[in-house]
């Protein structure tokens, strides 16, 4: 599966991918080259992106969306503290301009629009309950069996474009380490993670005994 070619190329054979792409975010726990389906968790996140982006969003076609989101946004390792920042006029503005030359602010956007990953309940009631990224990487190393969290805990790698905002492994490692105490908690965020699926097929594919 894409996800264990992901890790290969990460250089590792265990660990646990969060996968986070068009549509759909999902954790996959490898142990020795293998998925553990059982605690594999999935997250519809295309709904989410859409809602959260709200004007913005619906204003550009998919392509600039995309652009948009890979330019401007990032992650907030504390949600709070870069609202109030942005209430008090201590934010850091941004703007983006569209094809026709319209300008159009992004504002405090840029990581309201990553939160949802974090945090889908701020899109509203219909979205209370479901987990944020840092609680289905939680859910899944816990279905293993506790021989093995270590190891998943010290090797958590991020892949796809979801997880491009800056700051998304810090905020995962210090919410992950909120909640648990036990083990050591480590994230690799690739430079490379868009196309890691890639990457791990053609290690793969030239190994010689494939």
């Amino acid at each position: 599966p894409q996800a264990v070619l992901a890790l290969y190329a990460s250089g590792r054979t265990t660990g646990i991918l969060l996968d986070s792409g068009d549509g759909v975010t999902h954790t996959v726990p490898i142990y020795e080259g293998y998925a553990l389906p059982h605690a594999i968790m999935q997250l519809d996140v295309a709904g989410l992106l859409k809602k959260a982006g709200g004007p913005l969003l619906a204003a550009a076609d998919r392509e600039i969306a995309k652009d948009i989101k890979e330019r401007c946004c990032y992650t907030a390792l504390n949600y709070d503290n870069e609202e109030k920042s942005f209430k008090e006029g201590y934010g850091k503005d941004a703007s983006y301009q569209l094809p026709d030359g319209k300008v159009i602010p992004i504002g405090d956007m840029q990581f309201k629009v990553p939160e949802v990953f974090f945090k889908p309940s701020k899109l509203g009631q219909q979205y209370e309950g479901l987990p944020g990224i840092h609680e289905l990487i939680f859910t899944s190393i816990m279905k293993c069996d506790n021989e093995i969290r270590k190891d998943l805990y010290g090797n958590i790698v991020l892949a796809g474009g979801n997880t491009m905002f800056p700051g998304m492994n810090e905020r995962i490692n210090f919410e992950l380490s909120e909640v648990q105490s036990n083990f050591k908690v480590k994230v690799a965020a690739p430079n490379e993670r868009k196309y890691t699926g890639w990457i791990g097929g053609s290690i793969l594919a030239s190994l010689s005994t494939f």
